[in-house]
């Protein structure tokens, strides 16, 4: 661990059947295979699919007292019930990425925070999987924020990802940069 302390939490949110969960273990094992102290904490909706679901994933230099995060320094939200519950909770000075493939970007409304609109569904789309939206949202958060590694992200995949999916590895990879790439062109 450096001598350099930090402290960095995230809220990532949307429908269940989003990835909202993936984002969120992603980061979180990329900064264990960093030696970073995490917190993953997810919450489900009545329904998986359809209903609402929402993660924390907290990391540190330092160990951490709690993975509730009442005011997080970032969210990353997938769809209009997410962005209206979320986005008053940001910190001041914070970020906000939206989902702008389905939520408008004037539905955003704070002045004090940093808000990055990204079309993460037409991204996925156009690099060939529709499913993977969460993974550009999540190489969009990534090239901003630099939370984690780039390298560690990937390397995540195959531990995160079930046996079944590591077939869909390159296609993740893909979406991942294709996330980041559209954040550098800002």
């Amino acid at each position: 661990m450096s001598t350099n302390r930090f402290y960095y939490d995230v809220i990532v949110a949307g429908f269940g059947g989003q990835g909202v969960m993936v984002i969120g273990n992603l980061l979180a094992y990329a900064a264990m295979m960093e030696g970073k102290y995490v917190t993953y904490l997810p919450v489900y909706g009545v329904e998986m699919r359809g209903g609402t679901a929402n993660c924390t994933v907290v990391i540190s230099s330092h160990p951490i007292g709690s993975p509730v995060v009442g005011k997080p320094q970032a969210a990353i939200v997938m769809n209009l019930p997410s962005l209206l519950k979320y986005e008053p909770l940001v910190r001041t000075k914070g970020l906000l990425f939206l989902n702008s493939s389905l939520i408008d970007r004037k539905e955003a409304s704070r002045q004090d925070i940093e808000i990055f609109p990204i079309p993460v569904n037409e991204i996925a789309i156009n690099n060939g999987n529709p499913k993977l939206a969460n993974m550009v949202a999540l190489g969009a958060f990534n090239q901003k924020t630099n939370l984690v590694q780039m390298g560690s992200l990937l390397e995540s995949l195959g531990k995160v990802l079930d046996e079944r999916y590591h077939h869909l590895i390159p296609s993740n990879i893909k979406a991942i940069e294709a996330g980041a790439k559209y954040v550098q062109s800002l």
